[in-house]
């Protein structure tokens, strides 16, 4: 199975000043505050291919994720590639509304057994959406102003 996690802003930017406010993965942990500590494992840093460990904790829980970009482009959308225990993957999309940016950060993803599997997921869903919201409000606010 597999935790689809949805979770969309509309920001007051346009969408090239917000693309460029997160085109460096490694500057990411600014707004996700569940992100501890992201390292880039390849020379490249950004477009497809580029390769990241990201150090996540929520609560009491940690988990070392790696990523791979999948989608790169520009002012429009990102992808990655979850290749650590949790595995799936993840789409940044930016769409131009009358206001500036509709931001939106879908999610899927497939714990192993043993964080639980389907009911892990079906645990984390609420937690993760929680999570990402306010993650997503910091980013709005880290542009915005």
């Amino acid at each position: 199975m597999t935790v689809r996690i949805e979770q969309c802003v509309d920001i007051a930017v346009a969408p090239s000043v917000l693309w460029s406010a997160m085109d460096d993965i490694r500057s990411h942990g600014e707004w996700m505050r569940d992100a501890i500590e992201i390292v880039p494992l390849s020379e490249q840093h950004q477009g497809v291919g580029a390769e990241f460990t990201c150090v996540t904790k929520i609560g009491p829980f940690r988990e070392r994720d790696v990523l791979r970009v999948t989608q790169w482009e520009p002012g429009v959308a990102m992808g990655i590639e979850h290749l650590g225990a949790v595995k799936g993957s993840g789409h940044f999309t930016l769409t131009p509304n009358a206001d500036g940016t509709s931001f939106c950060w879908v999610e899927h993803l497939r714990f192993p057994w043993w964080m639980g599997g389907p009911v892990g997921e079906r645990v984390a869903k609420p937690v993760l959406a929680r999570v990402w919201q306010r993650n997503l409000a910091r980013l709005r606010a880290l542009v915005e102003t």
